[in-house]
C-alpha cells in the first residue's frame, strides 16, 4: 500500500509538470498526456531496469513511447527519474531547446523519436528480435495510442511478433477512447480489441490503466506466457486528473490559459 500511494504521487507530479509545460509553450496534447501518466509512473519506477547515470547501458530495457505527442509527460517522467535535470523541463517546447513537442531522441532516456504514428512497435519487434538471437537479456515496452492502432504497420508488427514468439516484448495501448477527430468507437472502432490480439498470438492482460496494482501484475510477468509477445490493453481516461479535461476531446488539442492551468494545478494538489 505504501509503495501504491509513493507511485499515486509520483503521478500527481508528472501531471503537473505536463500542465505546466503545455501551458507554458502554448502547445497541445495535454489530454493524451495525462492519460498516460500512471503506466509512466509504474514502468519508470517499478518495472524498467534502467540506470539514469547510464542512460546507455547495454542490458538496460527499451521503452519505446510511439504516441510522441505525449511528449511532455515522457519529459516529465525522465527528469524526475534523473536522467536530465528538472529545471530542464521549463524550456519544453522553446528555441532551441532538446525537448521537443514530439518525443526526440538525443534526450537522455529517450529510445526512440516518434510522432509519425505507427513507428515505435515495428521498431520494438526488431529490437526484441535482436535480443533473442543475441541472447541479451532486456525487455522492450512499446506504448501506443488507441487511435494509434489504425496504422496498418501496427499490425504487421503484431504479426511478426506474434510469429517470432518475441515473449521479451510487451505492448501497453493505452486505451482512453478518444483519438484526434472523435471516439475511437465513431472513427474506427477497435472492438473486441482484445480477441484481436489473442488471434495473432498473443498473450493479453486487460487492466484500468490508472490502477496501480493492476498495471504493476501486467508489466512484472516475464513474460506473461512463454513464447508469446505480451499486451497490456489499460483502460484510461483522456485528461486523466482533471475534471474540466476527462474524457474530452477538446483537450487533444487544446492548451490551458492561466486561470485553467491553476485551477488543474489546485486539483492535483487537493487529491496528491
Amino acid at each position: 500500500m505504501a509503495e501504491v500511494q509513493a507511485l499515486t504521487e509520483i503521478c500527481h507530479k508528472l501531471r503537473a509538470h505536463a500542465v505546466r509545460m503545455v501551458h507554458r509553450s502554448n502547445a497541445s496534447h495535454l489530454g493524451s498526456c495525462l492519460s498516460v501518466a500512471d503506466i509512466l509512473a509504474c514502468l519508470y519506477w517499478q518495472t524498467l531496469r534502467v540506470d539514469p547515470a547510464h542512460p546507455d547501458w547495454k542490458d538496460r530495457d527499451r521503452f519505446l513511447l510511439s504516441k510522441g505527442h505525449a511528449a511532455a509527460i515522457l519529459y516529465a517522467a525522465l527528469a524526475e527519474r534523473g536522467f536530465f535535470p528538472v529545471g530542464e523541463l521549463d524550456t519544453y517546447c522553446m528555441a532551441e531547446s532538446r525537448l521537443t513537442g514530439h518525443v526526440t531522441s538525443g534526450v537522455p532516456g529517450v529510445e526512440f523519436s516518434a510522432g509519425s504514428l505507427g513507428h515505435a512497435l515495428p521498431v520494438g519487434s526488431g529490437i526484441a528480435l535482436a535480443a533473442k538471437r543475441t541472447g541479451l537479456p532486456f525487455r522492450t515496452f512499446v506504448a501506443v495510442s488507441d487511435g494509434e492502432l489504425d496504422e496498418g504497420s501496427n499490425w504487421e508488427a503484431i504479426l511478426f511478433a506474434g510469429h517470432h514468439k518475441l515473449d521479451n516484448l510487451t505492448l501497453i495501448v493505452d486505451y482512453n477512447k478518444i483519438q484526434s477527430f472523435g471516439t475511437v468507437e465513431d472513427v474506427l472502432d477497435l472492438a473486441p480489441l482484445a480477441d484481436k490480439f489473442r488471434a495473432f498470438r498473443w498473450a493479453v492482460h486487460e487492466v484500468d490503466g490508472h490502477n496501480m496494482e493492476q498495471l504493476s501484475g501486467a508489466f512484472a510477468a516475464r513474460p506473461q506466457r512463454t513464447g508469446q509477445p505480451s499486451v497490456v490493453v489499460a483502460h484510461t481516461v483522456k485528461g486523466k486528473g482533471i475534471h474540466f479535461m476527462e474524457n474530452s476531446l477538446a483537450w487533444h488539442y487544446k492548451c490551458p490559459n492561466a486561470e485553467q492551468m491553476q485551477a488543474a494545478l489546485q486539483e492535483l494538489a487537493d487529491h496528491a
